[in-house]
């Protein structure tokens, strides 16, 4: 199943290293900032065990989407969904989805101003911050597919040796006994704990359906590059999550809505390197990024595709606009973030991440046995 690429919108192809690398940013994307603290707030010292267990479930979901890629070589998720379900039916689920796309883009955008805005430059205003973001994913959207992919190859190293310089600088602050006892609490919370972490990393890959497989080379390596890059984005959360445990503790953790960046403050070497976590937060903004650009550059190429036009570059300007002021009102307040995550957001991300993916699934292969049939 699937058409030339002639007939999809541009003919842009990623190498699977680059798909890879765009995966593990992904990933982490807000993972390694807010993950350790909402895990800790229900596992206590068993984080690390309900993320160990959320990145099998992880590859679990990867090998789903694989399989679903693998039925439609040539399309994206909108492409296949009214392939599969017709023309209407599938026209509605495609701008569901998109919908989803956009939301998740512009909370996106939300935590990266609530974040500067509380963290590092108070006295700006969030509006200022959320517009330069804004601007910058406009940008490289219009710069296509292969010119942001291309720049994961550049900046990825970054992340990781600011990743490195984080763990090493941390190791002497380690203390065992934060830990302990482990499964104090039973197996339920650690599930628990595990379904949530899996929403904010695995479910949300569900995004790169509209780059993979159409825009990958090489479907073998593809799919291999998929499941690595799950795979490496979950063994950096599992650090992360186990470091924010052992050094500063399940309570810590548990209260701060951006634990890592706590960490990053307790690193002092000697008397000559200290406050260094704008320095780390670098590696966040860096994922933030590429995470944002995804969900933005699939949205804008989902409705191009239903609208049936001949490039999705002309709809960016506009859908930015729309984001920066989605971005200002998706959440009123805090505390009203807190309940969307904890009551909301998993059923909400479970339902586009998982069931979309398993019915398009099943329904292919119910389609696909009853042609072989006939």
């Amino acid at each position: 199943m699937g058409r030339s690429d002639e007939e999809m919108i541009g003919n842009e192809k990623i190498s699977p290293r680059q798909f890879k690398f765009l995966v593990i940013l992904c990933y982490i994307g807000t993972s390694i900032l807010v993950t350790p603290g909402n895990v800790a707030s229900v596992t206590k010292q068993d984080a690390w065990i309900a993320t160990i267990l959320g990145v099998l479930i992880g590859l679990l979901l990867v090998w789903l989407y694989n399989s679903l890629g693998n039925n439609f070589s040539n399309m994206t998720l909108v492409e296949y969904s009214e392939k599969l379900l017709g023309k209407w039916i599938g026209k509605l689920i495609s701008l569901l989805f998109i919908l989803f796309l956009f939301i998740n883009c512009s909370t996106l955008v939300y935590i990266l101003g609530n974040f500067i805005t509380t963290q590092i430059m108070p006295e700006t205003p969030v509006q200022f911050t959320n517009i330069i973001f804004v601007i910058v994913i406009i940008m490289g959207t219009r710069l296509g597919l292969e010119s942001f992919a291309r720049a994961t190859e550049i900046l990825y190293p970054c992340v990781i040796g600011l990743f490195i310089i984080l763990i090493l600088s941390l190791c002497k602050d380690i203390e065992i006994q934060n830990i302990q006892p482990v499964f104090e609490f039973g197996i339920k919370p650690i599930i628990r704990g595990s379904l949530l972490y899996v929403s904010y990393s695995s479910l949300t890959l569900i995004a790169l359906m509209m780059i993979f497989p159409a825009y990958v080379n090489n479907m073998k390596e593809a799919k291999k590059s998929f499941l690595k890059g799950t795979l490496t984005g979950g063994i950096i959360i599992f650090i992360v999550t186990l470091l924010s445990i052992l050094v500063l503790g399940h309570d810590i953790t548990a209260r701060n809505v951006f634990p890592v960046y706590i960490l990053a403050k307790k690193i002092h070497i000697g008397n000559f390197i200290e406050r260094i976590e704008p320095i780390i937060s670098v590696l966040w903004f860096i994922t933030m990024f590429f995470k944002t650009i995804i969900y933005f550059y699939g949205a804008t190429l989902g409705l191009a595709q239903i609208l049936k036009l001949k490039d999705y570059k002309s709809l960016t300007l506009s859908l930015g606009m729309i984001l920066v002021v989605l971005s200002l009102v998706v959440y009123p307040n805090t505390a009203y973030a807190d309940t969307w995550n904890t009551t909301t957001w998993v059923p909400f991300v479970l339902t586009y991440g998982f069931f979309l993916p398993l019915l398009l699934l099943l329904v292919g292969k119910v389609r696909k046995s009853r042609r072989e049939k006939n």
